[in-house]
């Protein structure tokens, strides 16, 4: 399996941000670490062992980024407002500047779908409902889609626009609506220990009443907000996307 590590010093985000790349061909997923973690961390956590089978057969390319929840929504020690900025940055660094590496790194347009688990599943979700005109898809696991789980009461236009439970039920735009409606889209939960599977649920509701078809899968009760569920979810869906 290839497996290269780099990055480069983002000019938006005035920071180095690495990246993790996995395989050599097939469709793209763009994985984003869950809280405080790194880019490694689905290579930690055997997920990327999990789906090898996918990646050697050159059925898939994973392309791992670092994200800026440190530096935004679970730092206390900086300001809501300069939270919501960072946040902001951090899209445009995804948009503006992986996005570009992944078409590079596939010789040219290529599906590429997001995903994450836990608040990494809120960060892939987001970047894909506020931008579905680039991306093919989305398979967030265990997430939570309103921003306000984490800003500890705080609310503004920047945190309402990177919290999709609250702005995706009032996009009007016909047209971003009918990338979401031609998108994949996959929401799994497990309903075991720490999961909180009610978020999914009424995301999915949420996704209903704009009439975006999707794939709502709720797993046991057996199944913890942990890596032991992501490790048979991701080999499961991913058969399907690519």
């Amino acid at each position: 399996m290839r497996r290269e590590v780099g990055g480069w010093h983002s000019p938006r985000l005035d920071k180095w941000m690495d990246i993790a790349v996995y395989g050599h061909h097939g469709p793209a997923l763009l994985m984003f670490p869950s809280a405080a973690a790194d880019f490694l961390e689905y290579e930690r956590f055997m997920v990327i062992k999990s789906v090898q089978h996918l990646i050697d057969a050159g059925r898939l390319k994973i392309y791992s980024v670092n994200s800026v929840n440190q530096d935004a929504w679970l730092n206390d020690q900086i300001s809501n407002p300069h939270k919501g900025i960072r946040q902001n940055q951090y899209n445009d660094y995804i948009t503006e500047e992986v996005l570009p590496f992944i078409k590079n790194d596939c010789g040219g347009n290529v599906a590429i779908y997001t995903s994450g688990v836990s608040l990494g599943a809120l960060m892939s979700a987001n970047i894909f409902f506020r931008r579905p005109d680039l991306f093919a898809g989305t398979l967030p696991l265990s997430g939570s889609y309103d921003l306000k789980d984490y800003t500890k009461g705080h609310f503004d236009e920047n945190v309402y626009f990177n919290s999709p439970a609250d702005y995706v039920g009032r996009i009007d735009d016909h047209g971003m609506l009918e990338h979401m409606r031609a998108s994949k889209i996959v929401l799994a939960t497990g309903q075991g220990k720490w999961e909180k599977p009610s978020r999914t649920v009424e995301f999915s509701h949420l996704l209903n009443s704009k009439s975006i078809p999707h794939h709502l899968d709720l797993w046991g009760h057996d199944m913890p907000h942990d890596w032991t569920t992501w490790r048979d979810m991701y080999p499961y869906f991913l058969e399907s996307f690519c």
